[in-house]
């Protein structure tokens, strides 16, 4: 009970991250040479130059990258976030992890829908990838997602778009997404 309550606390924290503001491939694109480069304690990511970096562990994240602000009136910035978990003592892989965050995928967003989740390999490192959409608050929202377990610790690397704008976000989100990778690999 103890360990379900901590993984529930620390994925509605990666939910409201989303709201709040390996290479791995499934589009094939690479990010443009002229993209920044996060280099952090054991990995890197790459972002465009026009996306803003936030460092400053907002709702227990290790960085967000943030799009610009479209109007005044854009009240929501899409993002790509990562949270890290530990996961020490809890005897967690990546099935298991996977199985908890789709149950609260279901439960915490309203109208949490499920679009695809599948286990791929990257560099021999296995990982899910996750895609849902929900309400969350005022928003309907898209979120991709990445979950790695290692070393103890869960690695969520989270895309999150409105819906209504997945169209212009999308491409550029997984350009992001797929520069992550581990220093070790």
């Amino acid at each position: 009970m103890k360990l379900l309550r901590i993984l529930t606390l620390c994925i509605a924290i990666s939910f409201i991250t989303s709201c709040n503001q390996s290479s791995v491939s499934d589009t094939g694109k690479q990010a443009p040479q002229e993209w920044k480069t996060l280099h952090e304690n054991g990995y890197s990511l790459q972002y465009p130059p026009n996306w803003s970096l936030d460092k400053s562990g907002q709702s227990g994240t290790s960085f967000i990258v943030l799009s610009q602000q479209e109007s005044p009136d854009d009240n929501f910035r899409e993002n790509v976030n990562l949270l890290i978990q530990d996961l020490s003592g809890l005897n967690i892989d990546l099935d298991k992890y996977t199985e908890i965050s789709l149950d609260q995928v279901r439960t915490m967003l309203t109208k949490g829908k499920i679009m695809e989740s599948v286990e791929k390999n990257a560099r021999g490192l296995s990982y899910q990838k996750v895609v849902y959409t929900g309400v969350q608050g005022i928003y309907e929202i898209y979120c991709q997602q990445y979950y790695w377990v290692r070393e103890n610790k869960a690695y969520v690397l989270t895309l999150t778009c409105e819906t209504d704008k997945v169209k212009m976000y999308k491409e550029t989100g997984e350009m992001i997404l797929n520069s992550f990778k581990f220093d070790n690999i």
